[in-house]
């Protein structure tokens, strides 16, 4: 699939897994926190931005979890991995998505005018016709 040319406002100079700091400021204060003791001995947790953009790299990019390139700085594939999990678990793409959704909203860029709804998301209130062979 190709895509369109952007604008001279639109152009990057980094990949699209970098996350900037507007992007950032929504998201960091739906993460949780994690506090380390002081004097606490190994090693010390991967900057959360940075396991961030090592989630999206690898989205992106479709690679293994494992084949995260350690030289892009943004720790080993399974430290990235584990905290899509956790942030997953805690609920922190959904808080982000209404996040998202009430500023679009606010600012007058919400058109619900049509809609697709996903029945693998909504239950089927009255029920639908059942699989052949079930009762």
């Amino acid at each position: 699939m190709r895509r369109g040319k952007r604008g001279p406002q639109q152009r990057r100079s980094h990949g699209p897994w970098v996350v900037d700091d507007g992007l950032w400021a929504r998201i960091e204060p739906l993460l949780p926190v994690h506090e380390r003791p002081a004097g606490t001995p190994g090693r010390k947790r991967l900057d959360d931005r940075k396991a961030l953009c090592g989630i999206l790299f690898v989205l992106y990019t479709g690679i293994p979890w494992q084949w995260l390139p350690q030289e892009l700085g943004f720790g080993c594939g399974m430290t990235c991995w584990r905290r899509l999990r956790d942030w997953n678990d805690a609920g922190v793409w959904q808080e982000l998505h209404e996040v998202l959704l009430a500023e679009l909203r606010r600012a007058g860029k919400l058109d619900l005018e049509r809609a697709v709804i996903d029945a693998s998301h909504l239950k089927a209130l009255k029920g639908g016709p059942k699989p052949v062979g079930a009762r």
